[in-house]
């Protein structure tokens, strides 16, 4: 089972509750097995079907807390998709036809990814002069 997030206190003080009511039942049903001779066997099934209602609505209360963790997790993994999706999409549109080859090439291999190769030099890197001369000026 997920552990509960939002509403774990709640779930928690439910399930305690519940807990102990079922526990002051059965403890109760056990006293009256006890002490009756057979004549209330009406008022046993009366017990048992509380024991088995409490524990329908325990279960079906730990359900439906269950579900609602899950359909945040779908709606969070679905808006992630997406976002993958459309940086896909920006990634494709950036990417050289060569790039595109060596990509396709290695999905089919099934091989790693090759690291980037730098692109070429930034030609104003190049053309500016240094102004942190270490040696004479001339």
């Amino acid at each position: 089972m997920i552990p509960l997030t939002d509403g774990s206190m709640r779930a928690r003080g439910v399930q305690g509750h519940d807990e102990m009511a079922m526990k002051l039942l059965f403890w109760e049903l056990e006293q009256h097995l006890k002490s009756s001779s057979g004549a209330s066997v009406v008022a046993i099934d009366n017990k048992i079907e509380q024991a088995m209602d409490l524990v329908k609505s325990h279960l079906m209360y730990a359900v439906r807390e269950e579900v609602e963790v899950l359909k945040e997790q779908i709606k969070e993994l679905i808006d992630r998709n997406s976002q993958l999706e459309q940086e896909n999409t920006l990634l494709k549109t950036l990417a050289s036809p060569e790039q595109m080859a060596q990509f396709q090439a290695q999905v089919q291999t099934g091989s790693p990814p090759a690291p980037a190769t730098p692109g070429p030099p930034n030609t104003t890197q190049l053309t500016q002069p240094n102004s942190h001369s270490s040696g004479p000026s001339a």
